[in-house]
């Protein structure tokens, strides 16, 4: 089940931001992030903010979620005015929601704040909620990018993962976006799963790298405290993850998806042109700006990171009343902006500045082989494979 939100000070009724954030608002860029919180069933591994029709209960419905969203972003349009550079919809299944539907709030926030005329919106899909006719209207809609939740060509990892669709399901899905005139795709894989060989993995890559995609994305499996997988491990059905396996895993993906073409640009993410890079995450890992829709969802403007109240009918209901859907939110520090872009830049393929960096830190990262020599000497850090895969350490290092 989604774990708990953190502590913060009280939003305001109206949603108001300080003049502070508001003066360089959207100086990094400023994203729209879109929350569908609906999912046809819960995936074993998933603690995320969402909800099957089971687990919903009363006062939400999926069929008046749009509108729902779109009185979020009424509220938000006279709070803030920047240009829209991306949007994500993520989940959840998005793709549970009708095509007009996802539209609509697209047009939304064309409305609201405008859309420039290069926008990458995204949207996330499960393999088995899209169709070609839905994904063509997708397209008609607007979206020029979709993420799809492979996890595993192997049908005992999927399985294991409480996965819905079939192994062969989300390459064909890529296809079908491919013909949709997508201009970029991307399928994510999750590696080190109990039970998982080297060869399944192997298999997974291969079959997103013939899939003809622009973009992969991989992560290890987290076992998180009350899903289902955690359960299975506390009882001994299944064995805990290991980190030399998930490094094997890394490695392996690594060495396929660049001999394919790919090249890392974020640790866990590969691309084949820079044009196919994921520009609104990547305005996440730069410090940019972004507005949260939905449920649960975190928005950051100008130092202030808020966020929404989690259940979907509490969203509603506040909504209904006119009133902002924000549970709570922060006052960031200098310091505290700081470290957040240690955390975040280093993990990209062209680092930070040093002198954001602690030096003793970096000189025995350096020394220890975790940073890149010839950048390091041009005063940026940037993490060798070594370092990539033991990149948690190395930010606590620089921090």
């Amino acid at each position: 089940m989604p774990g708990p939100l953190p502590d913060g000070e009280p939003v305001p009724a109206d949603g108001s931001l300080p003049e502070s954030a508001l003066r360089t608002a959207g100086a990094r860029g400023f994203g729209v992030y879109v929350h569908v919180p609906f999912c046809a069933s819960r995936c074993g591994y998933c603690d995320f903010n969402t909800y099957t029709v089971a687990e919903l209960g009363g006062g939400a419905s999926r069929d008046e979620y749009a509108g729902t969203v779109l009185r979020e972003l009424e509220l938000a349009a006279g709070i803030l005015r920047a240009p829209v550079d991306t949007v994500f919809v993520g989940g959840g299944t998005p793709t549970l929601l009708d095509p007009g539907d996802l539209g609509r709030i697209l047009e939304g926030i064309d409305r609201a704040w405008g859309l420039t005329a290069d926008a990458e919106i995204t949207t996330e899909a499960n393999p088995e909620s899209v169709t070609p006719a839905s994904l063509q209207a997708l397209r008609k809609a607007g979206f020029t990018r979709i993420s799809l939740g492979m996890q595993s060509a192997s049908p005992g990892v999927l399985a294991i993962l409480d996965r819905r669709h079939t192994a062969g399901r989300a390459p064909r899905a890529a296809a079908e976006a491919r013909e949709a005139g997508f201009d970029h795709v991307n399928l994510d894989l999750i590696y080190g799963t109990p039970g998982e060989t080297a060869d399944d993995f192997a298999a997974s890559l291969d079959a997103a790298i013939r899939a003809g995609v622009d973009h992969v994305s991989a992560y290890s499996l987290i076992v998180e405290d009350g899903t289902r997988i955690a359960g299975r491990m506390r009882r001994g059905e299944l064995p805990y993850p290991e980190d030399d396996v998930a490094a094997d895993r890394y490695l392996a993906a690594e060495q396929a998806l660049t001999a394919a073409g790919f090249a890392w640009y974020e640790v866990s993410n590969w691309a084949t042109s820079p044009a196919a890079r994921c520009r609104h995450n990547r305005l996440y890992w730069t410090g940019g700006d972004w507005w949260g829709l939905g449920p649960g969802a975190h928005s950051h403007v100008g130092g202030v990171r808020w966020w929404n109240v989690k259940h979907p009918s509490a969203y509603a209901k506040r909504l209904a009343e006119g009133v902002s859907p924000g549970l709570a939110r922060e006052l960031l520090t200098a310091e505290d902006r700081r470290v957040e872009e240690v955390m975040l830049r280093l993990r990209l393929d062209d680092g930070l500045p040093l002198e954001l960096a602690d030096p003793r830190g970096s000189r025995q990262a350096l020394a220890d082989g975790l940073l890149e020599p010839v950048p390091y000497a041009e005063g940026r850090a940037v993490l060798t494979l070594r370092g990539r895969l033991l990149a948690d350490a190395v930010i606590r290092e620089l921090v």
